[in-house]
């Protein structure tokens, strides 16, 4: 099992740029794959980055924050990281960080049916 506590989350301006955590523990993530999503009242969950923990390196970004985006991570911390800039109201969502307990390729890696493990999720609202 691997537990996924997400914070970081809150109220924010436009504009502004917001860093989300995603601490994982349970067992080593050597082989995962770790995914961020997000999701609005009465939507499905929109993929928004995917990176490899460690083996097999790749990093993807989804479309609708590309540009605006960074995933990154610190092995020491077993923490990964979604950083956000230039933020905008339709940024609003919960924000959620999966893993997959494998090196997904391909259109997988932006699935969410592939994630097995997800986190609480951290409110995200982008508004002045």
């Amino acid at each position: 099992q691997v537990q996924l506590v997400e914070s970081g989350g809150g109220l924010v301006q436009p504009g502004v740029s917001l860093r989300l955590s995603c601490a994982a523990s349970g067992r080593p993530l050597g082989a995962y794959t770790m995914g961020w999503f997000r999701q609005t009242p009465g939507k499905e969950r929109e993929f928004v980055a995917a990176r490899s923990w460690n083996i097999g390196a790749f990093v993807l970004y989804g479309e609708s924050m590309k540009g605006r985006v960074t995933i990154s991570r610190d092995n020491a911390k077993n923490t990964v990281y979604l950083e956000m800039n230039s933020l905008k109201p339709e940024d609003t969502a919960v924000y959620y960080c999966a893993a997959a307990a494998s090196l997904l390729h391909g259109s997988s890696r932006s699935s969410s049916s592939k994630y097995v493990y997800w986190g609480q999720g951290t409110q995200v609202t982008v508004s002045s």
